[in-house]
């Protein structure tokens, strides 16, 4: 059983655990959700059952978000004891997000064995309480192995073909890829058009691809439109379905600082960071500073944004190529190839335990 969800970061490194343990360990596997999150959508879609159980935030919500919380936890918690005992897993596996907690709970307290995937450099609310209490844990910085019983460093599930990118060729037309996650960013479609025009100027044949979510797609490409920009070198599109594709055509990647930055060292790309100010626990600057201190991206804090502080950041790395090279190579040292077999093994290990 898989408990957990809500954004992609959580979602897609879940379904593709629970794809290895199905079709190359022969797993009956199911997932436990809300009905507020991506899974809703993602995990039908890869052909697996999905329960649904009440749980909400209690991270940077408002004091009425928190109150509900925690009416709901109990009944989430009873809801998960019911899935247990219907289903009998021999491993619960929780990936972080809002269905993770009434599950490792649950798990915890009948004693069924639980592994926590944990991609951040510092665990969330829950990983922590539960940390020791877990059989095992798969985390992706060594730095995070401390929060738990039993973790090794697996890596972040990434798909296999952008390890094997080719580095991008000399004199290629330059590419700025802006992306963050299902949602898009907000700081990211208001600033990026006010700078478009200039950043084209000041970077012979530079073409800007710009991830912007669904709810702000329509604004942003009106925002470029309105900016002067030359429209033959800038697109937005609400999903980018190809992010191989995407990486391999990048010289720079703008982006946040939660599971991307997985995909961003097995890519070996060069990054502008701005973490999520309101991620819980402020983890995606922690997950920043990691890549930030071996040199493998830059990190432009969220208060700090403004256009001449987001374009001066850009032209850095957009104009010089040996520092490009250097941080993609720095980048590259970070990557964990193989994540989804060490992952399938310490699950397949607590299973015949």
């Amino acid at each position: 059983m898989i408990a957990g969800g809500g954004t992609g970061g959580h979602v897609v490194p879940a379904v593709a655990i629970g794809r290895r343990l199905r079709d190359a360990h022969e797993a009956e596997v199911r997932f436990v959700g809300t009905a507020r999150g991506i899974e809703t959508k993602l995990v039908p879609e890869a052909g697996f059952p999905l329960e649904l159980v009440r749980s909400g935030q209690l991270k940077n919500v408002s004091l009425m978000t928190k109150l509900r919380t925690m009416l709901d936890l109990p009944l989430g918690v009873l809801r998960c004891v019911s899935l247990l005992r219907e289903f009998r897993p021999k491993v619960v596996i929780g990936v972080g997000g809002y269905a993770s907690g009434p599950m490792m709970l649950a798990a915890v307290m009948l004693g069924v064995p639980t592994l926590v995937y944990e991609p951040n450099a510092v665990p969330g609310l829950t990983n922590r309480v539960l940390g020791k209490r877990v059989r095992a844990a798969a985390v992706n910085f060594a730095q995070t192995v401390r929060y738990f019983r039993n973790a090794q460093v697996t890596g972040v599930p990434v798909r296999p073909e952008i390890f094997s990118l080719p580095a991008r060729p000399v004199g290629a037309v330059p590419r700025l890829l802006v992306t963050a996650g299902s949602n898009g960013a907000l700081v990211f479609n208001e600033t990026m058009p006010l700078i478009a025009a200039r950043l084209l100027s000041e970077v012979s044949g530079l073409t800007i691809v710009h991830q912007s979510g669904p709810r702000k797609l329509e604004e942003t490409r009106a925002a470029y439109s309105a900016s002067g920009a030359d429209p033959a070198r800038w697109s937005v599109a609400a999903f980018l379905t190809d992010m191989p594709q995407q990486y391999a055509a990048a010289d720079v990647v703008l982006a946040r600082s939660g599971s991307t930055v997985a995909e961003l060292c097995a890519a070996g790309k060069p990054s502008l960071l701005v973490p999520f100010a309101a991620a819980a626990d402020d983890h995606q600057r922690k997950n920043a500073e990691v890549l930030v201190e071996a040199g493998a991206a830059r990190m432009l804090l969220q208060r700090d944004v403004t256009p001449e502080s987001l374009l001066r950041a850009l032209l850095a790395l957009l104009t010089d190529a040996p520092l490009r090279v250097e941080m993609a190579e720095r980048a590259r040292a970070l990557a964990k190839p193989g994540a989804l077999d060490r992952i399938a093994e310490m699950v397949l290990a607590l299973a015949k335990r």
